[in-house]
């Protein structure tokens, strides 16, 4: 399968509920609670919302059908390290994840999406600003943000024992922008790990992630 790359942009408005985005707020289903952790000191967490796909408007990229052809899938992770916060105890690191490190959501639909908004103690929004995604099968001339991206930073053949087989769902890769520094260790990328087989049955349960650095 192809890399699909993602390119990212200010939007000239608000995105539409259940358009594809990078950061801002997420969209979830009319009562499903917003993902969270318990961290290694006993404390509650929301995970990060890094982006969310609509499948409709990268299924034009994906002429294989190995993702889902209606929906949306959303991707949250323990980022928040590396965009400066610190409150949390967790963090992905060099090797690859347990499976609570990372929440991948899939919804059948994009009915009855509405807006989950984080909001800090004053009231003002906790995330950073929202960036439209466009998809692209050839690579930018910057970030290396992609969905089925090759497995490029690895400095060994294969993942360890026993994700051998594992495939790179989503690439994130270190970028800025106008209120966010996104550093993965030495200006890495964070990839977000899924077995062929669970992608063939679209079961996004046991993704798993590791932050390799440049």
């Amino acid at each position: 399968m192809d890399p699909v790359y993602l390119r990212l942009s200010e939007p000239s408005g608000k995105l539409p509920v259940g358009a594809s985005r990078f950061f801002g707020n997420p969209d979830l289903p009319a009562g499903c609670a917003y993902p969270s952790y318990t961290d290694d000191d006993g404390d509650e967490y929301p995970y990060f919302f890094v982006c969310q796909i609509n499948m409709e408007e990268i299924a034009p990229y994906d002429p294989g059908g190995f993702l889902p052809r209606t929906g949306l899938l959303s991707f949250f992770a323990k980022i928040d390290h590396y965009l400066g916060y610190y409150a949390a105890t967790d963090c992905i690191g060099g090797t690859i994840s347990g499976r609570d490190a990372v929440r991948v959501m899939y919804f059948p639909t994009c009915d009855s999406l509405e807006e989950a908004v984080l909001t800090d103690g004053n009231g003002n929004p906790s995330l950073p600003g929202e960036l439209r995604i466009d998809f692209s099968l050839r690579p930018g001339t910057q970030d290396e943000h992609a969905v089925f991206a090759p497995p490029s930073h690895r400095p060994w053949e294969t993942w360890d024992h026993p994700f051998e087989d594992r495939m790179i769902l989503l690439q994130v890769d270190s970028c800025r922008g106008k209120d966010f520094d996104l550093n993965f260790m030495d200006v890495g990328v964070l990839d977000f790990l899924i077995s062929p087989s669970a992608l063939a049955r679209h079961d996004f349960d046991d993704v798993r992630a590791i932050v390799l650095s440049s």
